[in-house]
């Protein structure tokens, strides 16, 4: 393999004129570098591996010269280019795109074909295509149908062949690849090189030259990278304050499992935030649904995971938040390379909990030579703030405008009712902007340090969560440090019962950890704390004898209605006996 220099300009690419017309109305001027160093070679016939991460045009790179080696002359149609891809989200953009390109050249015929969607409708559309773009597992459907056939493919495209590979598709590519003529030109996209992709190229293409995008440029200079450090289980509250602080018109938000996907967007909507789940499980029409709902701006909030969101194409996404830590460099530059789309600034925010996890991060943004800055989370009265500012600035435009004078005549009755004008504006102000209350604690992020436990005055809290929940005293401490401002040193003796558990911790600061411990869980099951009630000190043999006697009555004592009810039998027959001695020395 060998490295190509860059070639720059369209122009200068010497390009079918109806395709320029199309970039025209596209508005790209200059090629990536990508497409500046593959359009060539693959116009040459050229087998090329290209190292591109997504957001880098690397669909361009290999559909402008796919559609200009098809023959739209033949007498019968037959699948002349096969483009392979991992999900059905980036197999719909990749025919978007050629659908864009070839709006002003006649016989050019693209089909999409994916799992979860109508065979019969594809099978139909099959009959007269010269571009299958597809899924793996769905090509292979089709193949077996005898539905498609690869025998007149002159041009296969794999795109994105490690997620394809990581996602176990590599026996389908293999299939499929073995089906398509010896002498046809191969063209594969990755953005890692591990020995499986480097053993493909290795049977299946044919002195492969390598173009590659140099990674300080992938990292998108437009992006600003923020990163907040927070307690282990209060990273969806901080995700909630964040939303409500910067109130992006549309936001991603990346997760690493299906199953947190699901509970976050749960936990989002419930709080009132527009918010959609994105990932492998939902029905092909469900996916449709969630991004023609985040498209139009309806849904202000998609949440994803990385497979689902391969291919996703929306250049207004003005924040991407890394709820969970990336798996690797490559997967964090695929999201954050969600915003800052098209010339656009965008801004990315990743989730911390903990000294590991900031150090994860650190290391991948070392990795990738770009600068990453640490941000306080914002609190409730920040966020009042600056919907304060919002509104009055929306307010002041009103009264530039002059639209408020129509009700001249209302505030004018107002008047003479006898209410001021200041009257007037708080209650319109109260109508028009109330009703978006902030209900997350603040998430504290300096914490207390107390001295030795010895010099420490101490108060005890109950939590109503013990030994048949199974809770242990590390379980109880990671709770509390993780919601209030105490440190595991901070924390006294801890005694667990089979219900309940009692905390010793600095009585500075009991009402704080009560205050905060409000929607805590503990091994997974809410909990509530309170204050712990002193109860009174057992008595002594002698003072129960007195009880029985009839001395101190008035003490309280916690007996079973049985023995209360053979006590009381007792004090009877007692009081029944001393009456009958006295009225035998009487």
């Amino acid at each position: 393999m060998e490295n190509i220099n860059m070639i720059s300009g369209f122009r200068s690419l010497m390009l079918d004129s109806r395709i320029m017309r199309a970039l025209d109305d596209m508005e790209f001027a200059e090629p990536t570098e990508i497409q500046a160093q593959a359009i060539p070679l693959i116009r040459q016939g050229k087998d090329i591996v290209g190292r591109s991460q997504t957001g880098t045009g690397k669909t361009m790179a290999f559909a402008i010269p796919a559609i200009e080696k098809i023959n739209v002359n033949e007498d019968r149609p037959t699948v002349q280019a096969l483009i392979m891809c991992p999900t059905r989200e980036l197999a719909l953009q990749c025919s978007e795109e050629i659908k864009k390109l070839t709006k002003y050249i006649n016989g050019i015929r693209p089909v999409e074909v994916y799992g979860g969607a109508p065979m019969d409708r594809q099978i139909t559309r099959l009959k007269r295509a010269n571009i299958v773009i597809g899924t793996p597992g769905r090509i292979m459907d089709h193949m077996r149908r005898k539905t498609l056939r690869l025998d007149s493919v002159k041009f296969v495209v794999l795109d994105e062949a490690d997620e394809m590979l990581s996602m176990g598709f590599k026996e389908d590519m293999e299939t499929i690849l073995r089906e398509t003529p010896e002498d046809r030109q191969t063209v594969l996209f990755s953005a890692t090189m591990p020995p499986s992709i480097l053993a493909i190229t290795g049977e299946f293409q044919k002195d492969p030259k390598m173009v590659e995008v140099s990674r300080k440029q992938v990292t998108l200079d437009n992006i600003v990278q923020k990163y907040v450090d927070v307690p282990m289980g209060r990273k969806a509250d901080a995700l909630k304050l964040l939303l409500y602080y910067y109130e992006p018109s549309l936001a991603m938000v990346f997760c690493n499992t299906k199953k947190m996907a699901d509970e976050l967007t749960e936990s989002l909507q419930k709080s009132g935030i527009n918010a959609d789940a994105l990932h492998g499980d939902l029905k092909q029409s469900q996916r449709t649904t969630v991004m023609d709902r985040f498209r139009g701006g309806s849904t202000n909030v998609l949440v994803a995971t990385d497979v689902a969101a391969r291919g996703i194409d929306v250049n207004d996404v003005e924040f991407v938040f890394n709820y969970d830590i990336p798996q690797n460099n490559e997967y964090y530059v695929h999201r954050i390379g969600r915003t800052g789309r098209v010339g656009k600034d965008g801004t990315s925010i990743t989730i911390c909990s903990g000294s590991r996890q900031v150090a994860e991060l650190t290391s991948i943004v070392r990795e990738l030579k770009c600068s990453i800055t640490e941000i306080p989370v914002p609190t409730g009265d920040e966020i009042r703030n600056r919907m304060n500012e919002k509104n009055a600035e929306n307010v002041i435009s009103v009264l530039d405008s002059g639209k408020g004078m129509v009700y001249a005549d209302m505030v004018n009755y107002l008047l003479q009712k006898g209410y001021s004008l200041f009257d007037i504006a708080a209650a319109a102000l109260e109508m028009n902007f109330s009703g978006k209350e902030i209900k997350i604690a603040d998430i504290k992020q300096e914490r207390k340090q107390y001295g030795k436990k010895a010099d420490v005055d101490f108060s005890r809290i109950v939590i109503d969560i013990g030994r048949s929940s199974h809770a242990a005293p590390n379980h109880i401490v990671a709770s509390i440090t993780e919601r209030s401002l105490l440190h595991g040193a901070d924390i006294g003796k801890i005694e667990i019962y089979d219900d309940y558990s009692v905390v010793s911790i600095p009585s500075d600061s009991m009402e704080d950890v009560i205050d905060r411990m409000y929607g805590a869980k503990v091994c997974g099951k809410p909990v509530k704390t309170r204050a712990f009630e002193e109860k009174p000190a057992a008595k002594s043999f002698a003072q129960k004898r007195r009880d029985f006697s009839g001395h101190n009555t008035g003490h309280n004592t916690r007996r079973s209605d049985n023995r209360h009810s053979q006590n009381h039998s007792s004090k009877s027959r007692s009081k029944n006996s001393y009456g009958k001695t006295n009225r035998r020395k009487g």
